[in-house]
């Protein structure tokens, strides 16, 4: 919402437009604006937003009574550049794992919220809002509630499904002791006093541990998840099974991962075949 906000503030002082000049706005007054956010280097992604900002306001005028009509509704959005997710190899993903001090409380914890990412290909989002009730451990299934609220079961393996049973046996009751508020809480996983763990939390717990064993740049919790499909492709999962299990509303947000995995077979290729 405050991005939104700075978008429109942002046109509107550039433009120096009042009410009674907003009337005027048409398809030379945007690619004006759009010209100016590309000379000061705004990447075609932030401008695509901005402009989808500024449409969102001008619609809501016209809708208002205060402009016209829509000039300015004809000026095309942006070409987005398609970028590959960043994602870590598996021996990578091995050792991130692998960091934590399991002998600890909290390091236990670590280890069995980054193993239940990489094992599900969970978002940050849905790993914070998984309940008991989320949890079917004799089936090594997880219910997960992803974007609009929409359902769906995801396998974990059995390292991530054995890591949750000595979890919620031996760790979590020993965190949920340190909560002195006298809330009872339902959620699967707390941070050191005892209460939800946040999205913010499990983003300071990642990097504080690839930082240890990684120094590839742009790595966040979510390439667990773009790890997680990239090696299902590379084994040989079907992408339509690959598309159901990360949630993906649409086959071709899945396909990106197919770009990766023939990257990486042309990576290997070229790295051991002896003819160069």
């Amino acid at each position: 919402m405050q991005a939104y906000r700075n978008d429109l503030i942002q046109f509107l002082e550039l433009e120096a437009v009042n009410q009674a000049e907003l009337i005027d706005v048409n398809h030379l007054t945007i690619r004006r604006y759009l010209a100016w956010l590309k000379e000061k280097g705004y990447s075609r992604r932030s401008i695509a937003r901005k402009l989808s900002a500024t449409r969102s306001f001008l619609f809501f005028l016209r809708k208002e009574g205060l402009v016209e009509d829509g000039r300015w509704t004809g000026v095309a959005r942006p070409k987005l550049e398609k970028t590959l997710p960043r994602f870590l190899y598996q021996h990578e993903v091995l050792a991130l794992l692998e960091a934590p001090d399991t002998r600890s409380a909290l390091g236990f914890r670590d280890r069995t919220l980054l193993e239940l990412i990489y094992a599900s290909g969970l978002r940050v989002s849905e790993l914070v809002s998984l309940q008991f009730s989320s949890l079917q451990l004799e089936e090594r299934l997880v219910k997960v509630y992803g974007k609009g609220n929409k359902e769906r079961l995801v396998p974990m393996g059995t390292v991530a499904s054995g890591l949750i049973k000595e979890y919620l046996e031996k760790i979590r009751p020993v965190l949920a002791g340190k909560n002195n508020d006298g809330r009872i809480y339902t959620k699967l996983f707390l941070n050191k006093h005892g209460r939800p763990l946040s999205d913010r939390g499990v983003r300071y717990i990642f990097r504080k541990y690839i930082q240890q064993v990684s120094h590839k740049e742009g790595i966040s919790p979510h390439s667990l998840r773009h790890s997680f499909a990239t090696h299902l492709l590379e084994g040989g999962a079907d992408l339509r099974v690959v598309q159901e299990m990360l949630g993906h509303v649409s086959i071709s947000t899945t396909q990106i991962y197919t770009h990766i995995t023939r990257e990486h077979l042309s990576e290997v290729y070229h790295s051991a075949f002896p003819r160069k």
